[in-house]
């Protein structure tokens, strides 16, 4: 059973229960079909816990790949398939810190989507998120989960919202799974095509070609600027539990205030080896289009001490 089932199915006796709470006991032949029902809706679901139920996502088209509700060229439907799966992997990967700017995404097959059904409301694919190993005793979320959400969230944001909210879900998800989002709606914009998803309750579409071609251009390479840069100064404070620092700069005026990478399993390290003293560091930073830069500290080996006089 999926989620969604679930959820028809809990919405059903929700329903039912309210209609036989406005049926007196005493009409016996009103209420028995509607306790039937209510019986058998019940014994579905007993014992299933819903957070450990599988999620469907609804991923559906428009444009000139598309004809209505009917059906989809085959060849751009199998692309765009692949593209969009590719997005959820590394994504996923990104979430889960273990992607590299080179070299294959890790644990794709394990965040793979599986196309179990046509999507109305123009045409499209319903994908079923990977479920939990057998062998797994405590199942974690799956990491797809989150990924589709991440990249909802993203094609909203690139559509819709400003430098600034764009960059900080491009710090969280890695700037190499971004750019698989964007071959994605690329791949979609030399088709002439566009997109709605559909997940957990939550919907967005493009509105016509030219807002995809605007998020498309956002998320391209060469909007997102990474660099890697060095200061000299001192650390202010760390506070472990967000993982953000204020950093002193030396040679000029002003603070640098960053995160702190979760490479680095003990930020208040920070605080009781490095907080006031003299040091060279070198930060990450991530600015998409006209925002302001981010600083990430990636590890403790991007932190040399400076002689006071150096």
């Amino acid at each position: 059973m999926s989620y969604d089932e679930y959820l028809a199915i809990a919405g059903e006796i929700d329903q039912l229960q309210e209609l036989l709470s406005e049926i007196p006991p005493d009409s016996v032949l009103e209420r028995m079909g509607l306790e039937a029902r209510l019986a058998s809706a019940q014994q579905i679901i007993a014992g299933i816990v819903s957070e450990q139920l599988v999620h469907k996502a609804r991923l559906t088209f428009r444009g000139r790949p598309v004809v209505g509700s009917h059906g989809i060229a085959a060849d751009f439907a199998g692309k765009a398939a692949g593209a969009f799966s590719d997005a959820v992997a590394a994504v996923a990967a990104g979430i889960g810190e273990s992607l590299r700017y080179m070299g294959p995404i890790p644990d794709k097959s394990k965040n793979q989507l599986l196309i179990t059904g046509t999507a109305v409301g123009s045409f499209g694919f319903e994908f079923e998120l990977p479920k939990p190993q057998d062998h797994d005793l405590f199942p974690e979320p799956s990491k797809a989960e989150d990924a589709l959400e991440k990249i909802q969230a993203l094609m909203r944001q690139a559509a819709q919202g400003t430098d600034d909210e764009v960059a900080e879900l491009v710090e969280e998800i890695h700037p190499r799974a971004v750019r698989k989002v964007a071959d994605f709606l690329g791949y979609l914009l030399q088709q002439d095509a566009w997109c709605g998803l559909e997940f957990k309750n939550q919907y967005f579409r493009f509105q016509d070609m030219a807002q995809l071609k605007l998020s498309a251009t956002r998320l391209q390479e060469d909007n997102i600027h990474e660099t890697v840069e060095e200061y000299l100064g001192e650390f202010q404070g760390v506070l472990p539990a967000s993982r953000t620092f204020e950093f002193k700069l030396r040679d000029q005026a002003g603070v640098l205030k960053g995160k702190v990478d979760t490479a680095i399993e003990d930020p208040d390290l920070l605080n009781r080896e490095w907080l006031h003293k003299p040091a060279r560091i070198k930060l990450n930073v991530i600015q998409v289009g006209q925002g302001r830069p981010r600083f990430t500290l990636l590890s403790l080996d991007a932190l040399q001490p400076l002689a006071s006089g150096g």
